[in-house]
């Protein structure tokens, strides 16, 4: 069997979200990594558990999730508190991960798509995915969407955008690229040209993505998709 990894990523109001509608639509299989680094934490769950024994009771919400605002201002102020949040959501979200990359391995899928929104901001990550996607916007549009969709003044939407690395910037090393300057029919047909490409594509072998993620693990992932659930 051959079965290939895709990275798909974009920037803050990009319109990564569009994307990966029509790709679900499309019947790809699709693994949202910021969907996974909230179901590891969900209460009752084991690190839901072990956060509270670290971080107490006041980062939770009424419902018992955590309050991924109050979080994120204790680990990013303090250092050893965010690998201690590391050392404990890891584990958990590399099971899952590696749970579901199998899941659709056995089901004869010819690739999978990690949807991984600071993909471009480790470039390691990158060696495991035989084609990279960005979601791409020009920076007009991707503030004017910012600010709609947030209701943030300029200067608060650019320091937002500045917070990440630049969309051309990312451009530069992804090998396809979905530009969502337009309106949504453009960016769909672009979708299903680059699904008919994908599934063309026949030339990564199953066995050197488990050799790579034997040999390497899954550490770079695992840190991106922390950092991108207290952000």
């Amino acid at each position: 069997s051959t079965m290939f990894l895709v990275g798909l990523s974009g920037g803050i109001a990009s319109g990564k979200s569009t994307v990966v509608a029509v790709l679900r639509e499309l019947g790809c299989a699709v693994i949202d990594a910021d969907v996974i680094a909230r179901q590891v934490v969900q209460p009752h769950s084991k690190a839901h558990q072990q956060i509270l024994q670290h971080f107490g009771t006041e980062i939770l919400l009424e419902n018992g999730e955590i309050n991924r605002e109050a979080l994120g201002s204790i680990i990013f102020s303090q250092p050893e508190k965010r690998r201690l949040l590391n050392s404990i959501t890891h584990p958990e979200i590399l099971k899952e991960m590696l749970k579901q990359v199998l899941k659709y391995f056995v089901l004869g899928y010819r690739y999978v798509i990690l949807d991984i929104p600071l993909l471009f901001e480790t470039r390691g990550l990158t060696r495991f995915m035989k084609y990279t996607v960005l979601v791409y916007c020009d920076p007009p549009t991707q503030l004017a969407r910012l600010m709609k969709r947030s209701g943030l003044g300029v200067a608060e939407a650019e320091a937002r955008i500045s917070s990440q690395l630049p969309l051309e910037e990312k451009r530069r090393w992804a090998t396809h690229v979905i530009d969502n300057s337009g309106d949504w029919e453009s960016t769909r047909r672009q979708v299903l040209q680059l699904h008919t490409r994908l599934e063309d594509s026949l030339d990564f072998l199953w066995a050197r993505l488990a050799v790579g993620m034997a040999v390497a693990g899954l550490g770079g992932l695992v840190f991106l998709l922390i950092r991108h659930f207290i952000s």
